[in-house]
């Protein structure tokens, strides 16, 4: 375990570091640092296989692949969810919640923190500036992700050193190697899910940042550009990938109370 934080440490530097140079958007930049501090190497070499070209040119071309597309997905999801989702967990630790209600809290941080934040507030510029619209746009597609990040994370934050007090202890390292594992799991999970909302337009994935600057915000909201985040899906397949996010969600906490009984 103390290996595992000493090349997390060493990962999250070194992504800090060399993502400066990658023309990527700088929500995606943090969003890679933010999956790093969870995910460890696998962080570092998702970034290095999946975003690491040097050029707005060569970066768009490498990036365009729909596995990196969802990639950059996924992860803005884990990254702004995470940091609700820790918060919940140690609050829930400290108050001593029971299990139910410790993941409650984590899911209602989790998803306010990603949704209100990290996805409507930090990627606006895609609604044209306009953070009411960005909510309205992005409210789907982050709950879809959230809960298949939640499917996955919660029977392993449940039954993963079971009977082990020092693993729901915020002042032991094992909470947060936990957490930590968890946290890959879920977005493991949420992987599948993001493809389909990549694919049908309903969520960005990497975005190509000319000559390395943030892209501006248009002056002014169009139809035409509230389109790129709003693909004509029909409400009826919509309601069918909510169905099955929440499935997804359901299966998780039966799983965890099932055995955790």
């Amino acid at each position: 375990m103390l290996l595992w934080f000493v090349l997390t440490a060493m990962s999250a530097l070194y992504v800090a570091i060399d993502i400066r140079q990658v023309p990527e958007h700088p929500v995606l930049k943090w969003a890679f640092i933010l999956f790093t501090l969870y995910a460890g190497p696998i962080g570092a070499l998702l970034f290095v296989f999946g975003c690491r070209k040097y050029t707005p040119a060569e970066h768009a071309r490498f990036v365009a692949a729909r596995w990196r597309q969802v990639l950059g997905s996924t992860m803005h999801c884990v990254a702004g969810d995470g940091i609700g989702i820790l918060a919940g967990a140690v609050i829930g630790a400290v108050v001593a919640l029971p299990l139910f209600g410790e993941i409650v809290l984590e899911y209602v941080l989790g998803f306010a923190f990603g949704w209100t934040i990290f996805q409507a507030l930090f990627m606006r510029d895609m609604a044209g500036g306009s953070y009411k619209r960005s909510l309205e746009s992005t409210f789907i597609p982050e709950l879809l992700s959230m809960n298949c990040l939640m499917g996955g994370m919660i029977p392993v934050m449940a039954l993963a050193w079971q009977g082990v007090s020092e693993a729901h202890d915020p002042t032991h390292g094992l909470f947060w190697f936990r957490m930590s594992i968890a946290l890959m799991v879920g977005a493991a999970v949420a992987y599948p899910m993001n493809w389909w909302l990549v694919a049908r337009h309903l969520k960005h994935g990497m975005m190509t940042a000319p000559g390395g600057a943030p892209t501006k915000p248009a002056k002014k909201a169009t139809k035409k550009s509230n389109e790129k985040m709003t693909a004509p899906v029909s409400r009826e397949t919509i309601a069918i990938a909510t169905a099955v996010s929440f499935a997804v969600l359901a299966a998780g906490l039966v799983l965890a109370f099932v055995l955790a009984a």
